[in-house]
């Protein structure tokens, strides 16, 4: 499956629009990661727990949007998105959208 974040593929032409497709991932973080991730702000440097966290929920959402796009016999994904946000304390949401589309 090809996934790019641009409208269009080079060397590929469209053959069909199958429609949006998304994948949603919430992740809650845990207390003692929490507590490592403020120690590092406070001392400078990065927060692995975080960064690896951030990945894991990209991950998700993508591999669901793939599936998503799969089921509508999609080969490529066009125009994909993604999204970090915050819901509360401890609670992540990464949404991974795009246009599932056949290619020749």
């Amino acid at each position: 499956m090809l996934i790019s974040t641009t409208s269009t593929l080079q060397g590929k032409d469209v053959e069909e629009y199958l429609g949006i497709v998304s994948g949603e991932v919430i992740l809650g973080a845990n207390v003692v990661r929490d507590f490592l991730a403020g120690i590092t702000d406070i001392i400078g440097g990065r927060s692995g727990a975080y960064e690896n966290k951030l990945a894991e929920g990209r991950e998700l959402a993508i591999r669901e949007m793939t599936e998503k796009a799969r089921a509508l016999g999609a080969n490529a994904i066009i125009g994909v998105d993604l999204d970090f946000e915050t819901l509360r304390e401890g609670m992540m949401m990464v949404i991974a959208t795009g246009t599932a589309v056949r290619v020749k």
